[in-house]
């Protein structure tokens, strides 16, 4: 079985998923690392040079090339990936995997997010926490419906990672 993280950028996709693979001795994969390993660029400069639709092209093909034929392994997808193509339907349909979605209040993601803003290509334009609060808003409102089809929802708002962890293991397992 594998386990799918799915939630919004910063809602601790990667040290969730570093933390559980370690525990329950699965593998560990994170899908952007493992696009710009395959593209030999960082997602920023994939956005900046070929653009997001290029993008979610190639995010889709990778998560099924990874779905297809990895076991035992934690993966940690990019906050959009669940919401472009068939991706959930990728998700859902695999025989082999359960998703879970990390969801975080808007408020607990704008303070984890605020000063990371250069790292990210789709916040990096942010000026202000106002600015920030509101675009994470409405994001989470137009993926909320993709997220929420997830197999088990683990609330991560002041939890530490070792307590979402332990939700995670004992919701799967």
């Amino acid at each position: 079985m594998n386990i799918i993280l799915i939630g919004y950028m910063g809602s601790g996709k990667s040290s969730v998923g570093e933390k559980l693979s370690a525990i329950i001795s699965y593998d560990y994969l994170d899908l952007d690392n493992y696009i710009q390993q395959k593209e030999g660029k960082t997602i920023s400069e994939i956005f900046k040079n070929k653009g997001e639709i290029y993008f979610r092209t190639i995010e889709s093909k990778y998560l099924e090339e990874i779905i297809g034929t990895v076991d035992k392994t934690v993966i940690s997808l990019g906050g959009g990936t669940p919401c472009y193509g068939q991706n959930m339907k990728t998700i859902k349909n695999s025989k082999n995997a359960s998703s879970v979605y990390l969801k975080t209040s808007i408020a607990s993601l704008s303070e984890r997010l605020f000063s990371e803003r250069d790292e990210r290509p789709l916040i990096s334009h942010l000026k202000n926490r106002e600015e920030l609060n509101e675009f994470i808003g409405k994001h989470l409102f137009e993926r909320f419906s993709y997220y929420d089809q997830s197999d088990i929802t683990v609330n991560t708002d002041q939890k530490t990672i070792d307590e979402v962890v332990e939700a995670i293991i004992l919701k799967l397992f």
